[in-house]
């Protein structure tokens, strides 16, 4: 594997990678990057990374580019899914414009100051560059930190029409501790939203590979503070849903989560709840917000190999997106790996440019959900 090339015949849109074992990883990264000034550099670093020796050797190294990053389930990288990776985007002043926020305290979000600090990056990013159109924002959170659900629905009200996708930092399938990076300092119970406007089209999406059933099933017990499920259709929510699969409680892993997830209705749309694990005492533990009173649909996945072939060609154009930036859901990857499709799915993000990180959920506009492929698709500037 190329450790430090960028995607052939794709300058728009810089990329690195790196082992995170890897002495030089860092000079490796900036190799990667070019000549050209840098706007913003974006690092999803594997978990597996000594972070502090990273954050130390990671200080100035990228000029007057601003840095912010997270660690991963998984890395997204040229080759398709691998582990142990530093993946590097880098995104040219020439295309780019970005603002920062960075959000320290989690559990203190003053929703009404951030709505002023993203209007007023908004209108900062269009009085630079009044000509370039396009506009999308980036958001990495703290995976483990349980707010991920109200601090998308806070932030939506300072976006406008502006779309957002994201994803939750991960901690390989360890589920200890998860970071975001800012300022060369790895953060926990934290985030970083990234407001960009660009001379380039672009696409946000999301998509999923899962197919509601007719089995529900009503949350009768639950903590939403903890996101923890204690009954189920007013029994023990682990041995009810696993009555509902028609298989052993003891045998629940989190391949059956993956491969038997839940969805919940909003609107016209559904929404995955992903299940993260069973706790001791029996309850099950989500990925994301529930509540006593929701409505769970048991859902069944289609073929990934090619639901995901199929949602990416749809997104070429013409032109062909110059790279694609994902969040691709640690559950899926899981799915992927007990069916052995792994490389199957690795040549399909290969095949379209895809860079990125396996996640603990992913945000889009106003909603955290999981099992759920985001990302934005970055096309080539339109010429005249």
């Amino acid at each position: 594997m190329n450790a430090s090339a960028p995607f052939a015949g794709s300058p728009i849109v810089r990329t690195g990678f790196a082992p995170c074992d890897a002495s030089d990883a860092v000079d490796r990264l900036v190799a990667a990057m070019g000549p050209d000034p840098l706007e913003l550099v974006i690092l999803f670093v594997s978990p597996q990374t000594d972070l502090k020796q990273f954050a130390e050797d990671l200080d100035g190294r990228f000029g007057t580019a601003t840095v912010v990053g997270c660690t991963t389930a998984g890395e997204l990288t040229e080759s398709g899914y691998t582990e142990g990776e530093i993946v590097a985007v880098g995104l040219p002043k020439t295309h780019f414009a970005a603002r920062t926020m960075f959000i320290d305290d989690l559990a203190t979000i003053n929703a009404e100051a951030r709505i002023r600090d993203m209007i007023h990056n908004r209108k900062a990013l269009a009085a630079r560059h009044p000509n370039w159109t396009s506009e999308f924002a980036f958001l990495m959170v703290d995976g483990l930190s349980t707010r991920e659900d109200t601090l998308a629905a806070n932030l939506s009200l300072g976006l406008g029409p502006v779309p957002l996708f994201g994803g939750s930092a991960g901690d390989g399938e360890d589920f200890g501790q998860t970071f975001i990076l800012h300022q060369s300092t790895f953060h926990s119970n934290a985030a970083v939203l990234i407001q960009l406007r660009s001379n380039c089209p672009v696409h946000v999406f999301k998509t999923d590979n899962l197919l509601p059933t007719e089995k529900r099933m009503v949350v009768t017990g639950a903590d939403p503070t903890t996101r923890r499920v204690y009954e189920i259709n007013a029994e023990p929510a682990a041995r009810e849903y696993a009555r509902i699969l028609g298989k052993d409680p003891e045998q629940l892993s989190t391949f059956t989560f993956a491969a038997h997830p839940v969805v919940v209705r909003i609107g016209e749309q559904t929404h995955v709840r992903a299940i993260q694990r069973v706790a001791k005492n029996g309850d099950l533990q989500f990925f994301s917000a529930i509540d006593e009173g929701v409505v769970l649909t048991l859902a069944e996945p289609e073929d990934m190999v090619a639901h995901l072939d199929r949602e990416l060609n749809a997104l070429n154009g013409p032109p062909k997106p110059a790279v694609i930036l994902g969040c691709d859901c640690v559950l899926r990857r899981v799915e992927a790996t007990q069916k052995q499709i792994t490389g199957d799915i690795s040549d399909i993000l290969t095949k379209h440019n895809v860079v990125g990180f396996s996640t603990y959920g992913e945000q889009v506009n106003s909603m955290h959900v999981n099992q759920t492929f985001t990302g934005v698709a970055i096309y080539p500037p339109e010429t005249n």
